[in-house]
Parts: C-alpha cells; sequence; structure tokens
C-alpha cells in the first residue's frame, strides 16, 4: 500500500486549482492565550473551501493532501512570529494516507526548511464521511502519536465522527461539532451531551475543544461545562495567509 501511495505521488500532476491557505486562532481561555491555528483550505483569492475541494477526485486526493500540509507548515515558518509556541492544526483525509511514515515525509522536509518545530504539528481527520478503513485509521493515529504529533477527531457528534470511532481508537484531541454547540445556552439535551463528551474526555485523556462559537452565552455555558480550548468566528474569522494575534483577542476572551 505504501509503494502505490508513494508512487501516485511522484506520477501524479499537480493539483489543477492554486490554493493557499487561511489562519483560525485556537483560544485556551485560562490561560488567555492562543493556543494553535487550524489551517483551512481557500482559493488564493479568498474563494471559500469548497470551490478547491471540488476539484479533489481520488486520482488527485493523495497529492492534493500533500500540498495542502507542505503549503501551510510553509506559511506557519514565514509568518508566525519566531517566539511563538502555537501548534499548527493540519486537517488532512485519512483515506489519502497510505503509509503513515512515507507519507510525512513531504511535512517534515517542509518543516525543516521553514524551521518550524514538527512537534507542534497536529493532524486532525477531516472529512465528515465514512472512513474506508477504520483499522488503517487507527494505524495512522498510533503512528503519529509514536512520532510525537497530536491527532485530532474533528466534527465529533456529527456524521460519522462519534462514539463507534472513540471507541476504536483515542485521539489527543476531540473538537465537538458546531451542531452541539448552537443554542447550548438553552438546551438542557444539548448540555448533557457535551457534559457526557467532557466526562468521557477525561476518563480517556483526551483534551476536548469547542468550535464553531459564535456567542458570549455559548462560551460561558461551555466553561461551566470545563472545557477550555475554544474555537470561532466570536473570537476570529479565518484570516488569509495571516496570523491573528491573541492581542486582538483579549476582549472576547
Amino acid at each position: 500500500m505504501a509503494n502505490v501511495g508513494c508512487q501516485g505521488c511522484r506520477d501524479a500532476a499537480p493539483f489543477p486549482l492554486a490554493f493557499t491557505m487561511a489562519f483560525q486562532p485556537i483560544i485556551d481561555i485560562e490561560a488567555k492565550e492562543i493556543w494553535g491555528y487550524e489551517a483551512l483550505v481557500r482559493g488564493t483569492e479568498g474563494q471559500g473551501a469548497g470551490t478547491i475541494l471540488a476539484a479533489v477526485t481520488e486520482a488527485n486526493r493523495y497529492v492534493f493532501d500533500q500540498a495542502c500540509r507542505v503549503k501551510a507548515v510553509e506559511l506557519a515558518g514565514a509568518k508566525l512570529p519566531v517566539a511563538s509556541k502555537a501548534r499548527l492544526s493540519i486537517n488532512f483525509m485519512p483515506n489519502a494516507v497510505y503509509e503513515p511514515k512515507a507519507c510525512i515525509r513531504a511535512t517534515l522536509a517542509a518543516a525543516a526548511s521553514a524551521r518550524f518545530d514538527p512537534k507542534r504539528l497536529m493532524f486532525e481527520f477531516t472529512e465528515n464521511e465514512r472512513m474506508t478503513d477504520v483499522a488503517h485509521v487507527a494505524n495512522i493515529v498510533a503512528e503519529y502519536k509514536r512520532m510525537g504529533f497530536m491527532t485530532a477527531l474533528d466534527d465529533f457528534g456529527a456524521g460519522y465522527a462519534g462514539l463507534g470511532l472513540l471507541a476504536k481508537f483515542q485521539t489527543d484531541l476531540i473538537k465537538i461539532d458546531m451542531e452541539l454547540i448552537r443554542g447550548v445556552e438553552t438546551s438542557a439535551a444539548r448540555q448533557a451531551v457535551i457534559a457526557g463528551i467532557v466526562g468521557i474526555g477525561g476518563e480517556l485523556g483526551i483534551t476536548i475543544l469547542a468550535e464553531g462559537i459564535e456567542s458570549e452565552a455559548e462560551l460561558t455555558t461551555l466553561k461551566a461545562a470545563g472545557i477550555r480550548l475554544f474555537q470561532g468566528y466570536y473570537f476570529a474569522k479565518p484570516m488569509l495567509e495571516t496570523f491573528q494575534p491573541m492581542d486582538g483577542l483579549l476582549q472576547a476572551a
């Protein structure tokens, strides 16, 4: 499988659309600091992710995944302040990773060239679709952890990212889907579900992050539930090729 993937990367044509990255901060509300930034694919003129992802096919999925990682690391190395210790969270397609050790080489090479500490990388599963080989994905998570990278399960509580996956493998971090967040301040049911997720995270040693925060009421409710990592428009929208500093986010935090 590794040979197929590596051969596909070497032989595949370049991705047909030019793209870049926008970056959205992840806030540690207790420490009042930026814990990390998520890299989100965008068109070079700011077009939404959908415009780019619509061009992803089975034939170019692997080369696109690799190119996204490299682009994110290059921008982080060039534009994040040298003193910053913030993590860089990179979305990846689990069905595009053939063999973890082989598929990480381009990322590590980009990190070395950009002088970006690879131990600050976090990889999050992003596809809201069924994983074709869960055992293979579990192997990716285990191998990335062994190599010192953090891993995250995105969109938890929506689509295919749920308790079934969590029972089969455990990432370092879970990102609660915004559909569970919306209206949480007035929903006893949502509060109970989130309390359950926080409890499971505590039992398994998994950090919980609430994404899609849009209001002070949501933030206050989730802080009371024991969550300290947050991401969403309430703090900052993704900014094209820009890493927003904490100074501009202090009021919201």
